[in-house]
């Protein structure tokens, strides 16, 4: 069973000059979760240390960053994101607030559930 993968875009809302970046994201996780060298490519700031329990069972503490604007097609959703590990994991708590669903079995991806937002962002 594989990872569902998405494009998504994040953003520094406090530094809306600064360049968004997108990048391909996986979901597996709850948190949003950003390798060290986006969250100093987006210039995000420290909001505390949270401890993560990850797949194998290890606790561990992180830095905890944002705010961070995520977007998905026409939606969208601000976030907190814990720095860890070298890729983007897009997270259950942005992909519910997103009304993200993984579609697929074997080629898995995201959409979204209704297949539109009901609101544009």
């Amino acid at each position: 069973m594989g990872l569902a993968s998405a494009t998504i875009t994040l953003e520094n809302p406090k530094l809306p000059k600064l360049k968004a970046l997108k990048v391909k994201a996986l979901a597996g996780s709850v948190f949003l979760c950003v390798p060290e060298h986006v969250a100093e490519q987006l210039q995000l700031e420290q909001i505390y240390e949270k401890e993560v329990i990850t797949a194998d069972g290890r606790r561990s503490v992180y830095p905890y960053v944002g705010p961070v604007h995520v977007r998905f097609d026409n939606r969208g959703c601000m976030v907190g994101a814990v720095v860890m590990g070298d890729e983007v994991l897009l997270g259950a708590i942005p992909m519910e607030d997103m009304d993200l669903v993984e579609v697929g079995t074997f080629l898995r991806n995201v959409r979204g559930r209704l297949g539109e937002a009901s609101l544009p962002v």
